[in-house]
């Protein structure tokens, strides 16, 4: 088997789909979207319809739609609840299919529609993520979310683990500068992640609305199995 090419993107601001056509998409939103996704499809979610404008929510609600919606941590006024992964519970979503609509996540799901697979990644299912990913033939692309265009660390802590793991399996090499940046900021983190994760501008912004407390469990490893893949436009989880 072939080495696969392993890049990793900061921010959407630096995404080029014409060069990641055919690629293995990671999107990555660690607080809170790809976090909150893996818990509803551990939670039994039957499939969630990610939107990237508030306006497509809106509509989705108003055709009788579960929304689970916010911008900047805040609920959005039509929305039945936020993107904290404690509002994903089994009672709430089992079975369903919700839509979803998040102030940075979910709009980079749309950007990357030339991949050949879209997956969503967080430390809540890094294992199962990283050897599904090990199983295709295909270069890999690490994205990070960012925060509205910008780099963030905590996307790029979790791009850097999942990377570590990758280029340790063999299979990938990679003269990319923004994964080996990754890999040294999670050797900077691992030892001590929740410590690292206080200087987060993020950490901050959810702390000083109430939010924080979801934090030490996205941080977490190996809650899920589950592996979000997008197929037709939806997020569905697969084994396969």
């Amino acid at each position: 088997m072939r080495k696969r090419n392993l890049e990793t993107c900061f921010s959407p601001a630096l995404y080029e789909p014409e060069r990641h056509a055919g690629s293995l998409v990671v999107v990555i939103d660690i607080l809170r979207a790809t976090s909150a996704i893996c818990t509803a499809f551990e939670n039994g979610v039957a499939s969630i319809i990610p939107v990237a404008t508030v306006a497509e929510a809106r509509e989705y609600k108003e055709k009788g739609f579960l929304v689970a919606a916010e911008r900047d941590g805040y609920v959005l006024d039509f929305a039945d609840f936020g993107n904290s992964p404690f509002n994903f519970t089994p009672e709430r979503v089992a079975g369903k299919t919700i839509v979803y609509s998040t102030t940075n996540g979910t709009g980079i799901i749309k950007l990357a529609h030339s991949a050949q697979y879209i997956i969503i990644a967080s430390f809540l299912n890094i294992s199962a993520i990283t050897e599904w990913i090990v199983a295709r033939d295909n270069d890999v692309v690490l994205f990070c979310s960012g925060w509205k265009n910008r780099f963030n660390l905590e996307d790029s802590l979790c791009a850097g683990a999942i990377a570590e793991r990758l280029l340790g399996t063999s299979h990938y090499s990679t003269i990319c500068d923004s994964t080996h940046a990754a890999i040294d900021l999670w050797s900077l983190a691992k030892d001590n992640l929740t410590g690292y994760v206080e200087k987060v501008a993020q950490r901050s912004r959810l702390r000083d609305k109430n939010l924080d407390d979801c934090i030490p469990f996205c941080l977490s490893m190996d809650f899920t199995q589950k592996i979000p893949v997008i197929r037709k436009g939806i997020l569905v989880a697969t084994n396969d």
